[in-house]
């Protein structure tokens, strides 16, 4: 009875072995890995890339797995100077792949290992290229026009002032390509490279601010002068046709009060022709009701033609 427990414990062990030297010995590689084989932490052979079921040698060799797909690289934002010694703070994020996983492994050993030196490499090849440019190829990309010089009135020198040869999508391909070139001899491919933000330091932001403050400014000056101009142009057209209504409606009161005047003369000479010294009566009382009153005192000789229809009526 002893016998067979021994046996069966010892045919345990040796199955357990067994299956701890299989499952050292095997090892599964998917669709988004590629493999190395290190023996005593050296390489073994190439990369493994096709998904299944892989030997290796039990206990002396391991495994080491590496990603096939893109991965990330994200930079710490950087103040950094540009040509015209202006500071903006930097955030770009770029895309990289393991192209040649043996020599990867060789010089990086691993992903962390990658991402120290793309710190090193790209946030270099940033400061490089900026500090070679103006801060106006830096936060542009084309040369579209300013909403302010598009509300101004002919562009001219402002226009001139804004123009740039390069801009940000052109910094973009160069450090692209500056990055690749040093990153060729590590495994590693840059697939992009992008600037995700870039911001003034407060001393830049200041003077922006200010230098939009002032166009403002200007702009709503202009606005105002424009504005003036074309008051005093419909004030004028206003006095010149309130002029101009005025001296139609002064000829047209002259035309009827002239041809009233004429009426009231033909009724008058009709009048007088008709009975000359009742036109005389009447026209002496009129003399009287607009000439004498209560307080009146006239001196009068008695040959008078104003005294002659007073004496008749008394």
């Amino acid at each position: 009875m002893t016998a067979a427990i021994a046996r069966l414990v010892g045919l345990a062990v040796l199955v357990g072995f067994a299956a701890i030297v299989l499952a050292s010995a095997v090892y599964r590689v998917n669709e988004a890995e590629q493999v190395i084989i290190t023996e005593f932490g050296e390489p073994v052979g190439g990369p493994v890339t096709v998904p299944g079921l892989h030997l290796k040698k039990p206990f002396v060799q391991a495994a080491n797995y590496f990603d096939k797909r893109f991965l990330e690289w994200d930079g710490d934002p950087n103040q950094v100077p540009t040509r015209d010694k202006r500071f903006v703070y930097v955030d770009c994020f770029a895309r990289w792949r393991i192209t040649d996983p043996l020599l990867f492994f060789q010089r990086l050993r691993d992903e962390a290992g990658a991402q120290s030196r793309l710190d090193d490499i790209l946030d270099g090849e940033t400061r490089n290229t900026i500090a070679r440019h103006d801060l106006i190829e830096v936060v542009r990309s084309t040369n579209r026009p300013f909403a302010a010089t598009e509300e101004s009135a002919g562009g001219g020198p402002e226009q001139a002032a804004i123009t740039i040869q390069f801009g940000r999508r052109t910094l973009d391909k160069e450090i692209l390509k500056a990055a690749a070139a040093r990153t060729s001899d590590l495994g590693i491919e840059i697939l992009d490279f992008r600037f995700k933000r870039i911001s003034y330091v407060e001393e830049v932001q200041k003077e922006v601010f200010s230098r939009m403050i002032s166009e403002r400014k200007r702009i709503a000056e202009q606005y105002r002068s424009e504005g003036a101009g074309e008051a005093a142009r419909i004030s004028g057209e206003k006095e010149r046709e309130l002029k101009a209504i005025t001296s139609e409606a002064y000829r047209r009161a002259q035309e009827i009060r002239g041809r009233a005047d004429g009426q009231a003369a033909d009724i008058y000479a009709q009048a007088y022709n008709r009975d000359p010294e009742f036109y005389r009566f009447l026209k002496t009382m009129e003399a009287y009701r607009e000439t004498l009153d209560e307080g009146t005192l006239l001196v009068l000789t008695t040959d008078g033609d104003f005294l002659r229809y007073l004496e008749t009526t008394r």
